[in-house]
């Protein structure tokens, strides 16, 4: 849904590697409880059919997540449901860098660039989402002003015609 055919969008996505599934799982599940078969379908769609892990690969992923004390199963209409534990949740404020969304890159046709800007959006939502569980009032009114400076300068660098390279 992002930029389709814009220029700098090329390339072709890269392959699945050990971690994926796991960092895939944790992100999907800091967003609302899901079932395997959710898991699977929603890395598929949000690597535009890049990446379909098999179950072979998610559930003993889940599993090893519940092991660790990261995730709990929950029976919910017949099916189990998994969800963040407490300790899931500092889990993924506590290591950015390993729960990352990797369907990003796994997109066909997304280039290096895309996948980093992707990947510090998604680093900086799990900070936010940090401060809102354990900030104080203070942390989270600081939170918002940074917020919307970043959003005010995005818009900002769209209206300058060259902003030139970092």
């Amino acid at each position: 849904p992002w930029g389709g055919g814009h220029r700098g969008w090329g390339g072709r996505g890269r392959k699945a590697k050990r971690g994926d599934v796991r960092a895939a799982i944790l992100a999907l599940l800091a967003e609302e409880p899901r079932n395997g078969y959710q898991i699977i379908q929603e890395i598929a769609q949000r690597s535009e059919g890049g990446w379909k892990p098999s179950p072979g690969a998610v559930y003993p992923a889940l599993q090893q997540l519940t092991d660790e004390g990261l995730v709990i199963p929950a029976e919910s209409e017949g099916r189990k449901t998994f969800r963040l534990t407490d300790e899931g949740r500092a889990y993924i404020g506590a290591h950015p860098d390993e729960v990352r969304a990797p369907w990003d890159e796994m997109r066909p046709d997304i280039d290096d660039n895309t996948a980093d800007l992707w990947h510090i959006a998604r680093q900086s939502a799990f900070a936010m989402m940090q401060i809102l569980h354990t900030g104080n009032d203070a942390q989270i009114r600081e939170a918002r002003k940074t917020l919307v400076e970043a959003r005010r300068r995005l818009y900002q660098i769209l209206a300058d015609d060259d902003p030139g390279d970092e």
